[in-house]
This record gives structure tokens, sequence and C-alpha cells, in this order.
């Protein structure tokens, strides 16, 4: 065996140890922060484990529900998930994202136009798209200035036009890039289902469990999946979870939020370049 060889294997080696790390760390921050770890999904799959970007988005739809459930199910336990408002917002979104993912998604051109000499490809356009919903995330993250008690407490009123738009609009984009979606969540439920900030926390991700593992359901039918490799990925994600929840007894989570922010603005930018560049 070459040197050269050695050191590209040994690079692959450690590449696929940072990515199996990685998975660790979508699940801190998600118990951390309460949302945004699974923006690291797709790049952490795309370019520390080599998964091409359209399995890349599938996976990540089953790891960010599967973990979200989990995040849901001990957010319940405290009676912080409104389940009735987690099914009014998660019904739009959920067919919206099972229609883009089974649908959508599958329909579109391997190539999209060519200039010069670059070819935009199908894999490229969602790299792209999915670094510019990275940008607006860390903006939100790095200008949120909510703080917990933010929503009166007292009867729920729902605005419901508002709500199934909204949904749709979280559901099309999470079938795009496989993430879930929670910056945009969040100020939904404060706004239109007028919860507290802490149950919309919560309540998100309820929401972002049903419509990310109902858009997954539309992959299973046209894409071929490493049950094995997908399973694995996503249990080191949900021990991060419980680490993560562990944690934000000694770390507040908001003041981790800004600084998580300009990280996804860094990776944003990287993968603009990376793609485009």
């Amino acid at each position: 065996m070459s040197a050269l060889t050695f050191v590209f294997l040994y690079t692959m080696d450690l590449l696929e140890i940072f990515g199996y790390f990685g998975a660790l760390i979508i699940g801190v921050v998600l118990g951390l922060i309460g949302g945004g770890g699974s923006i690291l999904t797709v790049p952490i799959l795309v370019y520390l484990l080599a998964i091409n970007p359209m399995t890349a988005t599938a996976y990540s739809l089953f790891v960010v529900g599967t973990s979200s459930l989990f995040g849901a199910f001990q957010n319940f336990k405290k009676g912080l998930v409104d389940v009735k408002t987690a099914l009014v917002f998660a019904t739009p979104a959920f067919i919206a994202v099972y229609i883009t993912r089974r649908y959508i998604m599958p329909a579109l051109p391997d190539t999209f136009f060519t200039v010069e000499n670059f070819i935009m490809t199908k894999n490229i356009a969602i790299m792209v798209f999915f670094a510019a919903i990275m940008l607006i995330a860390a903006v939100a993250m790095i200008r949120d200035k909510k703080k917990d008690n933010e929503g009166a407490e007292g009867p729920i009123s729902y605005n419901y036009p508002m709500i199934v738009l909204e949904g749709g609009v979280v559901g099309l984009l999470t079938g795009i890039v496989g993430a879930g979606g929670g910056f945009l969540i969040i100020p939904a439920l404060v706004l239109f289902a007028k919860l507290p900030m802490k149950k919309a926390v919560a309540t998100s991700l309820l929401i972002i469990a049903i419509k990310s593992l109902f858009g997954f359901i539309g992959d299973v039918q046209t894409i071929a999946i490493d049950w094995v490799f997908l399973g694995s990925f996503t249990l080191l994600s949900i021990a991060g979870i419980f680490l993560g929840i562990y944690l934000s007894k000694f770390i507040p989570g908001h003041k981790l939020k800004k600084s998580f922010g300009w990280f996804v603005l860094l990776m944003g930018v990287y993968i603009m370049y990376k793609e485009l560049g």
C-alpha cells in the first residue's frame, strides 16, 4: 500500500469518525437550545460521510423526526407540550412535506442549467438552497431577543388561515432541505397560537417530529435506505438529546443560541463557496 493511499484511507476513516461524532452534537444542540441542531444534519451527512444530497435530506428527516420525538416526550412529561396546537399546525405541514418528498423532489431534473463550464445539478441546487436556509436560520438565532416568558398565559386562540399557510410553507421547506424548521415554527406558535415561549419551543419539537417522519415515509417509497447506518446515526443523535437536556441544567441555552447562530452562518457561507466557488 502506497503512502498516498494510506493517508487517503486514514483521512476517510477520520472523517467518518467526525461524522458519527457530529450525530451526537446534533442531539446535544437540540437538547440544549430546543432546536437548530437539525440544520447540521445534512452538511454532516454530505461532507463528512459522503452521502448523496438527495439521500442525505431523506436521512435527515428520519434523524430529525426521531430525535425531536424523544425531545417532545421529555417536554410532554413536564407539561410543556400543547398537543392540540401541535396537531393543528402539523397537519398542513406534514401534508406539504410528504407531497414534496414523494412527488416534487423525485421529479426535479438532474441538471437545471449550464453556464459556460458551470453545471447547476440537482445535488448542487439542493445544497445551495440548504445553505440559503442556513443563513436565514443563523440570522434568526443571532437576532433572537425573545424572552422565555414571552406570550401570555391564558386561553389559546388560533389564527387558522395563517397557521395553515405557515404550516404549508414550513412543510415545503422541510421537504426540500430535510431540516426541522424550528426557527420558523416557534415564532408562528407565539404569534398565531398565542403560546408562551417555553410551550412554543416544546410544542415545536412534536410538530417537527410529525412532519419529518411523514416526509420520510415519502422517501421510503423512492429511495433505497441503509437502515443499519441510519439507525446507528439516529441512536447517537438521541443519546445527544439526553446529554443536552442534562447539560441544560448547567449551561443556559439562550446564551449558546447566538454563538451557535454565528457557527451556522459560517457553515452556510462555506457551503455556498464550496458548491458555487
